[in-house]
């Protein structure tokens, strides 16, 4: 059995592919969110009763074959906050991964096992699902990278869904050269990247965050901003950060309720705090709502990808600041999640790939920068992070 000292793997589900010895991720090992199917193995998703009621899985997620193909090897499935409805990972049955950069403080969901197996480097990569900065999130708590892909770029089949309009899978690492190795296999067919020119500094997302979020992240902004031929300040949005995070969670919580709402009804699980209000929330959804959230989304995805040029990209805090305490209330933490959504969600509204770099620390703990592209230009980020790191070292 793959040792644990951080309580980021599942007990029950420890599926194992070892991968050809050689490939272009020979020698690698990594875990995947218990979202993703493995052949012959029960699918987990957080949940007891979802595990208790699905049978074994008959084939292995697309993204999981395609990694195993290129030489790495999957030692394990990682722990997920149930059903992937939560950004904190805590789960009410399973407990929290340790964080391993902030043992006192969350490690952020609902990838948080593949997060906490990366940052606490027992394997080399991971991969999770990203709906709302599931992967964003915890790269930014945990002081590691994550990276988000365009919508619709990787398949994301034989994996439980949550919202299939934003869901995307995700993965991290600790080395942007593997981050890019990683990306270079699932982000199949796509041209070389090209080098973006130009760098906008999101003056109205960084407004969101304290003073001492702004402080933390400015080296890394600074050595940032030194590989752009061109620098400009100015707010990346237009509009009220409220109502676009209700867009987010209305079209989410329709979604999931349309996507699991059957099985809830039928088999009543014991959902815990939080993942319990969101479902509830979720089947309240109105087909009017849903068709309005809809509408405003298809505006501002249109007006944020023309924004974005083809050799330009977009800066921006990953996360409010350094992850909660775990004795923070319920009421704490969901205040959090909606600061946290009004960063997040940017991405996740326009489709766009987003990527979190490990570039602050603040109240001695890892902050998060994200730079964010015009759908499709995935490579790019994950070429510019390979160069800003490598130089930095």
């Amino acid at each position: 059995m793959f040792p644990d000292r951080f309580g980021a793997l599942t007990g029950e589900i420890r599926p194992a592919l070892k991968g050809p010895a050689r490939g272009p991720l020979a020698g690698l090992t990594f875990v995947a969110k218990d979202v993703f199917d493995v052949a012959g193995h029960p699918t987990g998703a957080g949940s007891p009763d979802w595990l208790r009621t699905r049978p074994p899985a008959t084939e292995t997620a697309t993204a999981v074959e395609r990694l195993v193909q290129a030489g790495a090897s999957l030692v394990a499935k990682s722990h997920t906050d149930e059903l992937a409805f939560s950004l904190n990972g805590q789960n009410h049955h399973y407990g929290t991964p340790l964080n391993p950069r902030a043992p006192d403080r969350i490690p952020g969901g609902s990838s948080s096992g593949s997060a906490v197996a990366v940052a606490g480097e027992l394997v080399d990569f991971a991969i999770g699902t990203d709906c709302g900065g599931s992967v964003r999130l915890p790269a930014s708590y945990c002081g590691i990278l994550g990276f988000r892909p365009s919508h619709g770029r990787i398949l994301l089949d034989r994996t439980v869904p949550l919202a299939p309009s934003f869901d995307v899978v995700g993965w991290f690492a600790r080395d942007a050269g593997i981050l890019e190795r990683v990306g270079a296999i699932l982000l199949q067919h796509l041209p070389a990247p090209s080098h973006p020119a130009h760098l906008v500094v999101a003056t109205d997302r960084f407004a969101l965050v304290a003073e001492a979020v702004r402080d933390a992240l400015r080296p890394g902004l600074d050595a940032l901003r030194r590989r752009f031929r061109s620098v400009e300040e100015r707010p990346l949005l237009a509009g009220n950060d409220i109502d676009r995070v209700e867009v987010f969670r209305t079209i989410q919580g329709a979604e999931a309720w349309a996507a699991h709402g059957d099985w809830i009804s039928a088999v009543r699980p014991a959902f815990g705090p939080g993942v319990r209000e969101r479902f509830e929330r979720a089947a309240a959804v109105t087909p009017a709502e849903l068709a309005d959230a809809r509408q405003q989304r298809a505006a501002f995805a249109e007006r944020l990808n023309a924004a974005l040029s083809t050799d330009l990209v977009a800066c921006l805090p990953t996360a409010p600041g350094a992850a909660p305490l775990k004795t923070a209330s319920a009421e704490q933490l969901e205040e959090f999640r909606r600061q946290a959504l009004g960063l997040l969600s940017v991405a996740g509204l326009a489709r766009l790939p987003q990527i979190s770099l490990p570039l602050g620390e603040v109240e001695g703990c890892p902050l998060g920068l994200s730079v964010i592209a015009r759908h499709g230009a995935d490579m790019p980020l994950l070429a510019l992070a390979k160069r800003l790191l490598s130089s930095a070292r």
